[in-house]
């Protein structure tokens, strides 16, 4: 039987070295860059709890490098959302391996 790799378990998923450098905003509206989301949403309300998750979701999921993550995540917010994240399961994994806080924060 053929077994199937699929793209999101070997996509590359950038996770920041410390959620310290995480420095985006953490009030109002934010508009993503078109690298990051080309849909036509791309404007989050922060104070709107489903753009908040739809933000950090597609941030985390299409980050290329530490910079964005630094310039859209908040680390408190990011803790606060964590574990209502719909994200891909190498990408949590990568993430919960680096900063284990976050499951607890949850917990």
């Amino acid at each position: 039987m053929e077994s199937r790799v699929r793209y999101a378990e070997i996509r590359p998923y950038v996770v920041p070295e410390t959620l310290a450098e995480l420095a985006g905003p953490a009030a109002g509206v934010v508009a993503l860059p078109t690298l990051l989301d080309w849909t036509p949403k791309r404007v989050y309300d922060l104070s709107d709890d489903v753009d908040l998750r739809m933000l950090y979701e597609t941030v985390i999921r299409e980050a290329l490098h530490a910079g964005e993550l630094r310039a859209f995540l908040d680390p408190i917010l990011l803790s606060a959302v964590w574990q209502r994240l719909w994200l891909p399961p190498r990408a949590r994994l990568m993430w919960e391996g680096r900063f284990p806080e976050l499951v607890r924060r949850a917990a």
